[in-house]
């Protein structure tokens, strides 16, 4: 072997990962720890992102594609507009798509992943049907994988199943579910999975580590998810604490989206023993100290309550006719985890109460669910890259 072949074996592979988020941050969240597993893993990583940007994300050592942001511009996903509150038009659309495939062909990867599609983002489809013909045609054609969370949004419209599965069997490699079959299988939001059961890969969920325990040590941890429609949540929150006269050390993380108005008038309400802030990177440290976890019931939400012990109220989000939160919830609340409060019947009596039966029940059961979906992720697209390799004698 040359010299030249060893530096062309030793290549590291490459990774390009598509992410849109457009009202909450989970999608970003879950895509960056599975970007950083998989440079850990030894590949480059390019992540091309397509929301608002996060101080934070998606974090070091992963080369960083910024698109013209689009956001949703109702809580039911039914309209785009950009950064400005502009609705997107074709213009901007041609933009992006070309942006997005200038990016592409600059990374020249060995593996594509997409999250959510084509099982969600079908608003983005004007420049992702045009990037899967791109990974057709290019020689040699990357692996291509959608990057999928365990529950699905349910109650599609007629054909969208079909849509979805014939896209899959025509374009996909895999699907990547990051979840436990054991908890939630993608049959129960997804009729036709038996058509593509063939390319299905469960890799547990994709949790950070067990966090270390915050220095800031705070009772009560209210959270509102990305904060877009979180005011609701934490006024009620505050409405319980005053009904319960509770007067633990309370933390309200209201989002990084929440308007401004809304912090502000909710900001008035802190005492002394309540802090009100827009975002914790420390999140789930905060957790570890806490006895009470007052929160949506977002992936990624959970896969960190999953790692702490406190006790669990959970408000799923339910606006524009989402049910994934709802089912997550319920499921938990089946075992014992958590009480539920539904977005419908919020108020502070309601989240009183609930708050109630939690401090009168035994300490929260542990729930055995599969918990290293990052990791698990990087080494299943590693070994078909290098089983791929072998197979071609390259």
């Amino acid at each position: 072997m040359t010299e030249t072949d060893s530096e062309t074996v030793k290549a590291p592979k490459r990774i390009f990962f598509y992410v849109q988020h457009l009202l909450g941050i989970g999608h970003l969240v879950r895509a960056s720890r599975i970007a950083a597993a998989l440079h850990a893993a030894g590949m480059e990583v390019t992540l091309v992102t397509g929301g608002n940007s996060i101080e934070g994300f998606p974090g070091p050592n992963v080369r960083h594609v910024q698109l013209p942001a689009v956001l949703s511009s109702s809580t039911g996903f039914s309209g785009l507009i950009d950064a400005d509150g502009r609705r997107v038009d074709e213009r901007f659309e041609a933009r992006r798509a070309a942006l997005l495939s200038e990016a592409f062909q600059a990374a020249a990867p060995d593996a594509v992943l997409i999250e959510a599609f084509p099982f969600g983002r079908r608003q983005m489809r004007f420049e992702l049907l045009p990037l899967l013909e791109a990974i057709r045609q290019a020689s040699p054609r990357p692996l291509l994988y959608s990057s999928v969370r365990d529950i699905l949004q349910e109650n599609r419209k007629p054909g969208r199943d079909r849509e979805t599965a014939d896209l899959v069997t025509n374009y996909f490699d895999g699907v990547l579910i990051h979840g436990d079959p054991q908890f939630v299988r993608l049959e129960d939001t997804f009729p036709l999975a038996g058509d593509i059961a063939g390319k299905v890969h469960y890799t547990g969920l994709v949790a950070p580590q067990t966090p270390v325990p915050s220095p800031d040590r705070f009772d009560v941890v209210v959270s509102a998810g990305g904060g877009a429609v979180g005011a609701a949540l934490v006024e009620a929150a505050l409405d319980a604490r005053d009904i319960l006269s509770d007067d633990r050390s309370w933390c309200l993380i209201a989002g990084p989206n929440m308007p401004a108005e809304a912090f502000d008038r909710l900001s008035a309400r802190a005492d002394k023993n309540v802090a009100l802030v827009r975002f914790r990177t420390d999140f789930p440290s905060l957790l570890m100290n806490a006895e009470l976890s007052i929160s949506q019931a977002g992936y990624n939400t959970v896969c960190d309550l999953l790692l702490a012990t406190c006790g669990c109220v959970l408000v799923p989000f339910a606006s524009g006719g989402e049910t994934e939160q709802t089912m997550r919830a319920e499921k938990l609340a089946s075992l014992g985890f958590a009480e539920v409060v539904g977005e419908q019947q919020l108020s502070g009596e309601t989240l009183a109460a609930a708050i109630g039966r939690v401090r009168q029940r035994p300490a929260r059961p542990q729930i055995s669910i599969l918990m290293d979906g990052a990791e698990t992720t990087a080494a299943l697209i590693g070994q078909q890259l290098d089983a791929r390799a072998a197979a071609s004698g390259s």
